[in-house]
């Protein structure tokens, strides 16, 4: 079993930590990763495809745990499954279970890619409606691991509702710090509904955060947030299903949405290891969408106000983003899941850009509710925020960035859980989709 530790991310750092401490930022203040000792087997490929055949195994049958070698930070041996079993938290296998990549022809169209070349990925279809069930299983199994009672975390609804389900099922406290007023109902409703605290914060979701990690700190509780880098091991495995869907053939492009950039993050860390052991030969180009509303990224990474943000080596110049965080405004979109003005994730996500030749684009809410309602319009569900990946590629290939014949994957982060987003959108005839009501009178 290859063992696991803790590693501080900037270069000039060496400071390490133990898998089963809670050192998710070093003693100088920097974000840290989980690292592995040891590369695993490219014959493992062939170990999850037969899982697939799960025979019951809870394990096997979870879109998250079926990949466990590959973030083995518990050190089990994965093919035990009294062990996995007393290790592994999981929702009865549900989690990632059904999100996998689709062809969506009015989508493909939509985006002007051709034929074939175009797959969205559907997130929305893990348990809580949304990705945030592929990072919390590995979050709260850590959580457990060091003994936690009670996990905590800030949320723009789907965060909350994820916490929420897999601390109810863990017998678990989990408190919920949250935006007053700004959480669709939807999403709310599932907090209260799995027995979560909540505490209503005055300001946006980074004032929510940073009260969070202060009282979790002081506290005693545990952080899920996607500064906890156990809950990026998680999320890896969005890619991971991906590339096994296309046979370890990497696309051209993984578009996300941008919020805290936790899957940005773990994207670009799961495509960085995959490559450093020999998984995949060519690395897919990452493109964050972010709405113009909640722009940070693309303004400090395009060199909105002056020099553009960049990795830089780990020598980041957070000067720049100090100068941004201290402009006045704040962030507003429709699409709240993305609603984010200081993503937690950012110097992790520079570093995931930096390894692909990723870009940073931003849409307009107009174009993810357009998105939104394309994606509808192939059967297939997802919120607004979602709607932010298929906005993008459009405007990525409209622009020449992504061509037509590209492979790309877009990552359709949640399902739609504010329903008055869509039926104010469809009964607007000025949408370009929408379908709005006829009156047939008293007949």
């Amino acid at each position: 079993m290859a063992g696991a530790r803790l590693k501080c991310i900037h270069p000039d750092c060496s400071l390490e930590y133990s898998v089963d401490s809670v050192a998710f930022r070093c003693e100088k203040g920097h974000p840290t990763d989980v690292i592995y000792d040891r590369a695993p087997s490219t014959g493992l490929k062939e170990t999850f495809y037969a899982r697939q055949n799960h025979r019951g195994n809870i394990f096997n049958v979870s879109g998250v745990w079926r990949f466990r070698d590959l973030f083995n930070f518990c050190q089990v041996d994965t093919e035990d499954i009294d062990a996995c079993a007393i290790r592994f938290v999981s929702l009865d296998g549900s989690e990632g279970r059904q999100t996998g990549p689709y062809h969506m022809k009015q989508a493909s169209e939509f985006a002007g890619m051709d034929e074939g070349c175009m797959w969205l990925q559907t997130e929305g279809y893990n348990p809580s409606g949304s990705f945030k069930d592929n990072g919390m299983a590995t979050a709260v199994t850590h959580a457990r691991m060091v003994g936690a009672k009670r996990i905590v975390c800030a949320s723009t609804g789907n965060t909350s509702a994820s916490a929420g389900m897999f601390a109810a099922n863990e017998g678990m406290d989990c408190d919920v710090y949250i935006p007053a007023g700004q959480i669709a109902p939807g999403k709310l409703s599932q907090a209260y509904q799995f027995g979560a605290q909540i505490v209503e914060v005055d300001g946006n979701f980074d004032d929510a955060l940073s009260q969070s990690l202060h009282d979790a700190q002081t506290g005693g509780g545990y952080t899920v947030n996607s500064v906890n880098p156990f809950r990026i091991e998680g999320q890896k495995t969005i890619p991971y299903r991906a590339l096994e869907y296309l046979e370890w053939e990497a696309p051209d492009w993984i578009v996300y949405p941008g919020g805290a950039l936790g899957n940005t993050s773990s994207c670009g860390k799961a495509l960085m290891e995959l490559y450093e052991w020999g998984w995949i030969k060519k690395v897919p180009r990452i493109a964050v969408i972010n709405a113009e509303g909640a722009s940070t990224l693309s303004d400090m990474y395009n060199g909105r106000y002056g020099a553009p943000l960049r990795w830089n080596g780990g020598r980041v110049d957070t000067g720049i983003i100090d100068e941004y965080y201290g402009r006045d405004g704040r962030p507003a979109t429709g699409a709240t899941a993305i609603q984010i003005g200081r993503p937690a994730n950012i110097l992790k996500g520079l570093r995931a850009l930096d390894f692909t030749g990723g870009v940073v684009a931003t849409v307009s809410d107009a174009e993810m509710l357009d998105a939104m309602s394309v994606v509808g319009l192939n059967g297939f569900d997802c919120e607004m925020a979602s709607g932010a990946a298929l906005a993008g590629i459009r405007k990525l290939v409209r622009d020449g960035t992504i061509m037509r014949d590209d492979r790309v994957v877009g990552i359709l982060t949640g399902r739609q859980k504010d329903p008055m987003l869509s039926v104010e959108y469809h009964n607007n005839p000025a949408n370009r989709f929408a379908h709005p009501p006829k009156n047939r009178g008293k007949g």
